[in-house]
């Protein structure tokens, strides 16, 4: 699809179409994970299905932050006491041992991502003591090749720390803004000035870091059409390399600290939706391409370029370049996809610390894919990556017929080619600019465990 599609806007079939619904980083989605599996059945699933010669991505939960912001959703832990990160990284430490030995086969680790939480939580001499560590029991690369990324609070990193970062390896940082204007942060706490923002940028691209990507939130408190205009204008001269602009869910029975946030100040769905339709265009209009779901990036990022040439990926951390990597992720909460399997450690830091300590080991539960599971994932994937799909490929690979093996899904799909979201061709399911932004419902069709035509429990909306 062309850099420069623009989107189109249906409010009727926006509203339609608009279910709750899963944002496919996997396929089968958490909700299918299976605490009756046992560790060692998906250690030895993921072991014998792993091309052991392919590289790796890792991926490190740091689960702390400093201060909550309200919105967060994210599997964190708050304390202003720094002296808590030394025994969850001791612990982290044995997970990396026993990581290593299970998968590293000196496998080069091509993509590496420390997430939380706030990763910069820890100090400068943590941070290279973590690092240490995953050389010593990893093969990572030292030739600045490797897309290796950490996410940054603004209010929590130094100059030094910025300098630290760089000298262990890292190549790229993601900064969370989520707004600039001073009555919006506040009502969400998370305050912080775009001066401190632009400082961290600013010395970023002194330090050579390659890709710069900037997260904001919409549809947070005291948020307007006009306020979140004149955030995007001041993030679209800060020109970061990519942006994530991802969308509030309001969800405070799941969320406690969202209990903070008083509903009555939220934007309404319909404003929701002139926000993101006003984000669209003034990023495009920047000259930013939109890759899909929530993310842009500039013509020549990595992710732009794979999306064109159709190497894009999506896995936990969202949109990627590396599909030919396993991904073996450590922490608290943290998601690994290895060869056929999907496995997730324990959510609560003493209940992961324990089965550590206990096994070198925290999973908690888990999803090994069958033949069916592997086909629709590799439908869903090309669709939300690449919004075509080229069915001959698909019977290729998997040795089907797609027209009968997928017959009720194309008779919805139909339904949907009636109200311009998809084409359909003989060999090809095309997804309009339309579509585009209905890309979650369009990849439901193919997903066999979950209900197509009511909202469902556990996810958000798609819009």
């Amino acid at each position: 699809m062309s850099h420069n599609a623009t989107i189109s806007w249906d409010l009727d079939l926006i509203k339609r179409y608009d279910l709750s619904g899963p944002r496919y980083t996997s396929y089968p989605t958490a909700i299918q994970f299976d605490s009756e599996l046992t560790e060692p059945q998906l250690i030895e699933s993921s072991q014998t299905t792993a091309d052991k010669t392919a590289p790796l991505s890792l991926y490190v939960h740091i689960p702390f932050c400093a201060h909550v912001c309200y919105y967060c959703a994210c599997n964190k832990v708050i304390t202003r006491n720094r002296k808590k990160a030394q025994p969850y990284l001791d612990t982290l430490f044995k997970e990396i041992e026993q990581a290593g030995t299970l998968y590293s086969n000196k496998r080069q680790v091509n993509q590496l991502h420390w997430g939380g939480g706030t990763p910069t939580f820890i100090s400068d001499d943590q941070m290279v003591e973590l690092m240490n560590k995953l050389r010593e029991n990893f093969s990572l690369r030292d030739d600045d090749k490797g897309d290796y990324s950490i996410e940054i609070d603004p209010r929590e990193a130094s100059m030094e720390t910025l300098e630290t970062l760089r000298r262990i390896g890292f190549n790229r940082i993601s900064l969370g803004v989520q707004d600039v204007h001073p009555e919006v942060q506040e009502a969400v706490n998370r305050v912080q000035s775009t001066e401190e923002t632009k400082a961290i940028l600013d010395k970023a691209r002194e330090l050579g870091f390659k890709s710069i990507n900037m997260d904001l939130i919409y549809g947070l408190p005291l948020q307007s059409l006009q306020r979140f205009s004149e955030t995007l204008d001041t993030v679209i001269e800060m020109s970061p390399d990519r942006l994530s602009v991802f969308n509030y869910a309001h969800m405070p029975d799941r969320f406690r600290s969202q209990k903070h946030i008083n509903a009555e100040d939220l934007p309404s769905p319909e404003e929701k939706l002139a926000i993101l339709e006003m984000t669209i265009n003034k990023l495009l209009d920047a000259g930013y391409v939109y890759i899909g779901m929530d993310h842009f990036a500039k013509p020549d990022d990595e992710l732009a370029v794979a999306q064109q040439t159709g190497h894009l990926h999506r896995n936990f951390q969202g949109y990627t370049t590396h599909s030919d990597c396993d991904l073996v992720a450590m922490g608290v909460s943290a998601i690994s996809q290895i060869g056929d399997v999907y496995y997730q450690n324990q959510h609560d830091i003493a209940a992961y610390s324990q089965a550590v300590e206990e096994r070198s080991t925290a999973i908690k539960r888990g999803v090994t894919l069958n033949d069916d599971d592997k086909l629709r994932r590799a439908v869903i994937t090309q669709l939300i990556c690449h919004f075509e799909l080229d069915t001959s490929t698909i019977e290729q690979q998997f040795n089907i017929a797609f027209k009968s093996y997928f017959e009720e899904e194309l008779a919805e799909l139909a339904s949907f080619a009636t109200d311009g979201l998809v084409t359909l061709e003989d060999n090809a399911i095309t997804v309009t600019p339309a579509g585009r932004l209905l890309i979650r419902r369009i990849c439901m069709t193919f997903d066999a465990y979950i209900p197509k035509q009511q909202p469902t429990k556990g996810f958000s909306r798609i819009i």
